[in-house]
Formats: structure tokens, C-alpha cells, sequence
């Protein structure tokens, strides 16, 4: 615009030799000028657009709302339904490439470009390490380092060999000259000797990966990048101090997961023509949703879930936790009342989680969750569509990838409490079908970090004789 309004003025300036000569000029420079003046992409308007956008998509969209497990029929029902303009929606993919289903054009934030342009995070592991309450900058440039680099230059059909070698000479460098910065940050002397080991084994990993690049075998690549990353990983979570907030009084009384839990979940598939059922890992991130975690630990420990159907499975989410005979929830013994639990986003950059809110109310639509839907298998809590506190027991996996739902984009991210992943098993999402059942979802390691909780151990057994 400057450049051709310059070119204008310097026209002006002189006789021209015809009326058309003059009015070229002056005519593309006011057309430049007035796109500019329209075309406003990062302005609150676009924000504007943004937030009505995701609400004008819930709207329309059958989101995951905690309610009674409808038939098949009905879901097709309303499929239909919706097919013919009715309100009642069953969620399809909320936005794709930054249109929304229902026509309303949003721009993406800036971040949420960025990061679909290289793309997004969806393996559940390193949305996990990147949660960690860490910050020590060393360890973190060996995981970026071996993940992000490693990662796009093996998604290219020729594996870029030269990005590999990047990465694990770069790696090679912080391991060699930041070994004792590292170790600083490890909690505990018996954790900073087992720290020590690991990352003598992280060395000769790389040493070993340096062998494989040499021989340009490249079926090895991502084998020995995860090798080196669980080894990352471990070293990272021996950085973890104390908790690393407060929790509000509000909800210092409820069951709390004061860190992370890792969980087993085993389904029986009645339809699947291909699976029988299996098993899935699922890990629970108290650090960034302790509320959520706790909550739903303490109903794994009372085995709330075990036996209990699969009462929504529509190919984008798997959804259960819905009890029937007229509740929605779990009701609490001491309180003969549904036990509710509030919405619960740790955004990036803050030290405690936002309560009750979403992010579209708080204005935060430009800003990212630590916990997103990015990941196949991303757990989170169903609720009331309009009662942001109203989640109880209900749960739903997330079927898409982020390069269908990018992260800060969908109409689901800042909108519903993410509280873990699945970690191994995922596949088994594909083969569930409403009405396949639930056989147990056990705690395998963690449940030392709830707090508030039911524990099996202390419960009296109910006796149905008096012994003299």
C-alpha cells in the first residue's frame, strides 16, 4: 500500500499525458487501502468471531454432555434430525482448517497456527512430559531435541537422515555440557545416583543411534527414539518437588490426586467383528487437574465403573460413566446427592488451573491448555452443555487426531476438563460399539497421591449375621 500511494504522489507530481495515466494509480492505492483497512486478521473482531464461532458451534453440535445412555436409535434419530436442520446435532467434527461446522469462518489463534503448521503434538506421552511441573531447560532441549526434530524429518516418505543427525549431535552437546545442571534439579540423593545412571544410558543410546544413522538403517529411528525418550522421561519426573500449587478451599475437602496415576481399563467387545476386546493404559495428570483425577480415582476404587456398558460410541468420541435408573451421576453416600465436580483447564503460562469456567467466557480464546485434545484417546469429563460444573462420572475418549481438531481451534479445548491419556492400547477405541461392556478400570500405580479418597482397605464388610 505505501509503496504504490508513493508511486501515486510521484505521479501527481507530474503532467500527466492522459486521464487514464492518472486515474491508475489513484485508484489501485485507494483499492490497497481500503483491503487493509478490512482485512483485519488479528484485530477483536476476528476475536469476536473467534469466541461466536465456538459458541455458535456448541450450539449446533451434539457435544459430550453428561446424560442418560440413549439407544442407537435415537442417536440415529437425531442424526437425522440434524441432517434436516434440527437442533439436536450429533458432534461431528467441530472444525476443520478454521471453518466451523455451522459455516462461521474463525481465525486461528497465532500459536494454534504455528503449531498446525509444524504439526501439532499427538503422541499422549510427550503432551505428558511437555505437562510436567519442570523447568529445567537442558533436559527439555534433549526432549524437544529427540522428539520434534526426529519426528518430522521420519514423516517425510524419505527419512531426512541430516534432521536426525541435528538432533542427536545437538543432544550429544547439552548431554555433555549441562550433565550437572541437569542433575541439579533431580529431588533427592537416592534420585540424583539413579538420575546419573540414566543419563549414562541416555548417552550410550545416542551413541547407538549415531551407529544406526551411519548405516542409514531407518526402521530403527523411531525405535531407538523412544528408547531415549522414556529414558528422558524418567529423568524428568525425578524433577518433580511438591505439588506444585494450592489447591482454592473450595474444593480442598473433595478427593484430590496430588500427581499422576497410571490406570488399566479392560473392555469386552460383543460387536466388533474383528476384536474381542483388550486392554488400555491410561495415565491421569493430577498435576495440571487434580480435582478431575481425584474424582475419578476414588470412583475406580469404589469400582464404580467395573461392569458398567459402553453408552456411546459414535466415531468421534467413546463415552460411559452413566449409571441409569434416573441419575447421572454418582451420588455421594454421605450426601445422598449427585457429587459434582467443577470445570478445570490449566492454561499455558498460569500457576493453577482456571475453576469454572471456559476460556471463550474468561476471554483467553487465543491462548492453549496444557492438557488439549490433540491426542487419539484423550480422556476428559462430560457435562451439562450450559453448567460448566456439572461433570460426575461421565467420561468420554476423544476418537480424532489434532490434524482434524488442531489445538485451539475446536470448539472442545478450553471448553471440557482434559485429565489424561491413553498411553498404550488406543487402537482398541476404534473397535468399541455402544453396549460393549467395561470388565474393570484398576489404579496401577499412583494411588498413594489420592487424597479425600475411598479406601477399599478401610471399609468394614457388611455382615449379615450378629456373632455372639
Amino acid at each position: 500500500v505505501a509503496s504504490y500511494t508513493m508511486q501515486t504522489l510521484h505521479v501527481l507530481r507530474r503532467k500527466p499525458a492522459s486521464p487514464l495515466a492518472f486515474l491508475f494509480p489513484v485508484a489501485l492505492a485507494l483499492s490497497l487501502t481500503i483491503c487493509a483497512v478490512f482485512y483485519q486478521p488479528t484485530s477483536n473482531l476476528s476475536a469476536s468471531i473467534h469466541v461466536q464461532g465456538h459458541r455458535a458451534a456448541a450450539a449446533q453440535l451434539r457435544l459430550p454432555t453428561r446424560c442418560h445412555a440413549g439407544s442407537q436409535n435415537d442417536m440415529d434419530v437425531s442424526r437425522r434430525q440434524a441432517m434436516a436442520g434440527g437442533a439436536a446435532t450429533p458432534l461431528s467434527l467441530g472444525m476443520l482448517n478454521g471453518v466451523l461446522s455451522t459455516g462461521v469462518v474463525a481465525t486461528p489463534p497465532a500459536s494454534a497456527s504455528l503449531l498446525t503448521a509444524q504439526q501439532p503434538v499427538s503422541d499422549a506421552r510427550e503432551l505428558l512430559r511437555d505437562a510436567l511441573p519442570i523447568k529445567n531447560k537442558p533436559i527439555r532441549k534433549i526432549q524437544k531435541e529427540i522428539f520434534t526434530k526426529i519426528t518430522e524429518a521420519v514423516r517425510v516418505p524419505n527419512v531426512k537422515l541430516s534432521e536426525v543427525q541435528d538432533a542427536v549431535s545437538s543432544s550429544q552437546k547439552v548431554l555433555a555440557k549441562e550433565k550437572s545442571a541437569i542433575l541439579k534439579d533431580v529431588i533427592g540423593e537416592a534420585a540424583k545416583q539413579d538420575a546419573k545412571q540414566t543419563l549414562a544410558s541416555i548417552e550410550a543410546r545416542l551413541n547407538e543411534f549415531q551407529t544406526i544413522i551411519d548405516n542409514k538403517d531407518k526402521q530403527e529411528i523411531p525405535i531407538k527414539q523412544q528408547e531415549v525418550l522414556r529414558l528422558v522421561e524418567k529423568v524428568e519426573n525425578d524433577m518433580v518437588g511438591e505439588f506444585p500449587f494450592k489447591i482454592p478451599q473450595e474444593y480442598t475437602s473433595k478427593p484430590l490426586l496430588m500427581g499422576r496415576a497410571s490406570l488399566e481399563m479392560k473392555v469386552t467387545c460383543k460387536s466388533s467383528t474383528t476384536s474381542t476386546g483388550g486392554v488400555m493404559k491410561i495415565v491421569l495428570d493430577g498435576f495440571n487437574a487434580p480435582v478431575t483425577c481425584g474424582n475419578f480415582v476414588d470412583l475406580i476404587q469404589r469400582k464404580f465403573y467395573d461392569g458398567m456398558a459402553i453408552q456411546r460410541a459414535d466415531g468421534f468420541v467413546v463415552q460411559s460413566g452413566d449409571p441409569g435408573q434416573k441419575k447421572t451421576g454418582f451420588i455421594d453416600p454421605s450426601t445422598n446427592e449427585i457429587r459434582t465436580v467443577p470445570l478445570e483447564i490449566m492454561v499455558q503460562g498460569d500457576k493453577t488451573p482456571l475453576y469454572g469456567s471456559t476460556m471463550d467466557d474468561m476471554g483467553r480464546v487465543k491462548e492453549l491448555p496444557m492438557l488439549p485434545f490433540n491426542a487419539f484417546g484423550t480422556l476428559a469429563m462430560a457435562r451439562s452443555e450450559f453448567e460448566e460444573n456439572s461433570a460426575s462420572s461421565q467420561f468420554f475418549f476423544l476418537l480424532k487426531e489434532s490434524e482434524l481438531t488442531p489445538s485451539g481451534t475446536n470448539v472442545l479445548d478450553g471448553r471440557y476438563s482434559v485429565f489424561g491419556y491413553i498411553t498404550e492400547g488406543k487402537e482398541l477405541l476404534k473397535e468399541m460399539k455402544q453396549g460393549d461392556t467395561i470388565e474393570y478400570i484398576k489404579v496401577l500405580s499412583g494411588s498413594e497421591n489420592l487424597k479425600n479418597g475411598y479406601e477399599p482397605s478401610k471399609q468394614i464388610p457388611e455382615s449379615s449375621e450378629t456373632v455372639a
